[in-house]
């Protein structure tokens, strides 16, 4: 390859990076203002409406105070790993969204084939996913272990012990889809789920995509399953956090919200495809959004109903509760698609789709 290809396909990178990276930015601090509206709708009030026109200009007010405010380290903390902490929570999600397939193109007509519109296309990026997910949980170890705190490191450990408990049953759930889709890349997955809304893993995995998605609340720390920021705690993992570096850690928690709403409507909602083919003369990527954003919805909508869970009553659910089912499930699945008799039924299915 030449000077001037590496530097036109290094242009293209740059270019498809910008073009993910910038609307999520955007989209994380506006989730912020969509939460506080629906929230304040749900209670009947008004929510932020003082910055700006209807209050949107509170996110970027909010960010401006947040990024300008003195960053404060405690006097025994370890410098290096408080300061890195905050990133490495945050990296790995901001690192997943790059084989997550935003819909097919033919741009505009250069290519004879549609192309998969992703930064890194991987034919095992469902194994991706799961690997590059799970690091966060040491961003968030060593917050609290680097505070020198006992009430960060309390609250570390419990968003440790609460991660790594729901990643099993996420992992488990996700094993179902690969048994019916036969792959483990993300634009194979979608592509096996053409042909409308009966055709969605949604149909055959209801169960499995309940459990995903709670699982994903807890994983993102999200109403009910915020027993890292409970009172008793004062915040827990990030109590010494200010400024920037707190900031860090929110946008790393509404990342991970749009990164499981995404996956969920790849995994389970049929990705791009319209759930009447006569709709997919809508463009693909606006219906992924569009069912990400619903999720996203349903995230907000579920801390404004539902109390926070107790501990124990989280770890139940997680260890003889979930566990449990998904793998009973996998037992279902492979009993139909292997067993002679029942395969009829699966590949019925897989034929009439």
């Amino acid at each position: 390859m030449s000077g001037i290809d590496m530097a036109i396909q290094g242009g293209i990178w740059a270019l498809e990076v910008l073009a993910i990276a910038v609307p999520i930015a955007l989209s994380v601090a506006y989730i912020t203002y969509l939460e506080r509206r629906v929230i304040g709708w749900i209670q009947v009030r008004k929510g932020c409406n003082r910055v700006g026109p209807v209050g949107l200009l509170q996110p970027l007010a909010d960010g401006l105070k947040l990024f300008l405010k003195e960053t404060i380290i405690p006097t025994k903390a370890n410098k290096l790993l408080f300061v890195g902490a905050p990133i490495l929570a945050l990296t790995p999600t901001l690192i997943a969204f790059a084989v997550v397939p935003f819909g097919e193109t033919t741009f505009f007509g250069v290519w004879d084939e549609p192309h998969v519109m992703a930064i890194s296309h991987l034919n095992v990026g469902l194994l991706y996913i799961l690997a590059i997910s799970s690091l966060s949980v040491y961003g968030f170890l060593m917050a609290g272990w680097a505070s020198n705190s006992k009430y960060a490191i309390m609250g570390s450990i419990r968003t440790t012990a609460q991660m790594l408990s729901y990643e099993i049953a996420m992992g488990f759930g996700l094993v179902t889809v690969m048994m019916l889709s036969g792959s483990l890349d993300l634009a194979e997955i979608v592509k096996a789920q053409a042909g409308g809304l009966l055709h969605w893993y949604m149909i055959p995995l209801f169960p499995i995509l309940i459990v995903y998605f709670i699982s994903g609340c807890a994983e993102a720390g999200r109403t009910p399953f915020d027993l890292t920021e409970t009172e008793e705690l004062v915040a827990g993992y990030h109590v010494e956090y200010s400024g920037m570096w707190f900031a860090t850690f929110s946008l790393a928690e509404y990342g991970a919200m749009i990164l499981i709403s995404l996956l969920t409507s790849v995994l389970f909602l049929g990705g791009w495809y319209a759930p009447i083919p006569a709709l997919d003369i809508i463009p693909g990527t606006f219906w992924l959004l569009g069912k990400a954003a619903f999720l996203v919805f349903v995230f907000i909508w579920l801390r404004a109903t539902f109390p926070r869970y107790r501990y124990d009553q989280m770890m139940r659910l997680g260890w003889k509760i979930f566990l449990p089912w998904t793998l009973g499930w996998i037992f279902v699945v492979g009993m139909f698609i292997y067993t002679p008799g029942l395969d009829g039924i699966i590949n019925f299915w897989l034929a009439w789709r």
